[in-house]
């Protein structure tokens, strides 16, 4: 296991496996490292750099909860980038991570080679962030992986012909177990950041949109998804006709990224980066 020290004091876990180009994997908002293992088989041919944001997995939870910001948290992946040499790299983002990844095309872009974007876009639509203040920062009422697998089963309709091992996977990925249950994986106060953050009024994104321009640029979209509208996608093709675009059936927010639709985009995009 690898951790580097923040400028602010925290250990941050991150993983480095492979060899070619760097690509850095950042996950959703609750998420870690393990959201990228059904999609490193596809691309083995490139370096492969994951983390765990401050408050998530194996990274040391933050003692100051508004420090869950997008700010500080794209300070952090530029300090990762700084531990390790590395000039420049591409981005797959997954949800919050696409926005870290957009964040940084405006206030880094010499640092990156390409974004992949899973799932996220400019606009966020609101059944998406209602669903996130449902869920986030709460134990599952299940008490075993297996519970826990079907009740994903059945709260994510949109998720059509997933199988029980692929649940079960998930479950065990986002909850650790103990005697007394199962439990998620980063700081039940990342709840009072992003409901403080849904207090104040969200910034036009669109310029951090199209400030990725002259990068190769890919989008996976989930076509069930309840975070990224068909409308914000086509504005996306509109001002970027040359992204590559991944369309998912059958998958919500957020695609796995092992499904052909994703892998074809992504194979394209590495392509496109050399």
């Amino acid at each position: 296991m690898a951790f580097f020290t923040t400028s602010d004091g925290l250990e941050l876990y991150y993983t480095d496996q492979g060899t070619g180009l760097p690509i850095l994997c950042l996950a959703g908002l609750t998420r870690t490292t393990a959201d990228f293992d059904y999609v490193t088989p596809f691309l083995s041919g490139q370096r492969l750099i994951k983390l765990d944001y401050r408050g998530r997995g194996r990274s040391d939870f933050d003692p100051d909860w508004k420090n869950y910001s997008l700010p500080i948290e794209c300070r952090d992946v530029t300090e990762l980038l700084n531990h390790l040499g590395l000039e420049k790299v591409a981005i797959l983002g997954t949800s919050r991570g696409g926005l870290k990844a957009m964040g940084l095309a405006m206030g880094a872009k010499h640092r990156l080679l390409g974004v992949a974007l899973n799932d996220v876009g400019p606009v966020i639509e609101p059944a998406g962030i209602d669903t996130i203040k449902g869920y986030i920062g709460r134990d599952p009422v299940a008490k075993t992986h297996a519970e826990a697998a079907a009740s994903m089963a059945r709260a994510f309709p949109e998720f059509k012909g997933v199988p029980e091992s692929r649940w079960l996977e998930e479950a065990r990925k986002h909850y650790t177990t103990d005697a007394n249950g199962l439990h998620i994986t980063y700081d039940k106060h990342l709840r009072d950041a992003v409901l403080a953050a849904g207090d104040q009024m969200m910034p036009d994104l669109w310029p951090f949109f199209d400030a990725m321009d002259g990068l190769p640029l890919a989008l996976i979209w989930g076509l069930n998804s309840n975070l990224l509208g068909a409308d914000t996608v086509a504005e996306m093709q509109k001002r970027r006709p040359d992204m590559i675009l991944g369309k998912v059936p059958d998958r919500g927010h957020i695609p796995f990224l092992d499904e052909p639709a994703a892998v074809t985009a992504l194979t394209t995009w590495t392509k496109a980066l050399q």
